[in-house]
């Protein structure tokens, strides 16, 4: 079973990485970006085949390496 786990700044919190890409596509020539906010993407392979404990292991990644959840957001896909 795979994970795929999206994180990204909540709302609120600074996102100087985020505002530089909007920078640069400006000096690029694309000027109606009003906003970039930028994130990361993990895909897990597991060996767990019950969703219920994947999802379990999953969240307990999320909330102890992969995301820093005073500032960041989190969302977890499973694929069989």
């Amino acid at each position: 079973m795979k994970a795929k786990v999206h994180i990204t700044l909540k709302n609120g919190v600074l996102d100087p990485q985020g505002k530089a890409v909007q920078h640069a596509l400006g000096s690029l020539g694309f000027g109606g970006v009003n906003d970039v906010r930028q994130g990361k993407y993990i895909e897990l392979d597991l060996a767990e085949t019950d969703r219920a404990k994947a999802k379990d292991a999953v969240e307990q990644m999320c909330k102890g390496l992969l995301a820093n959840t005073v500032i960041e957001n989190y969302s977890i896909e499973l694929v069989d």
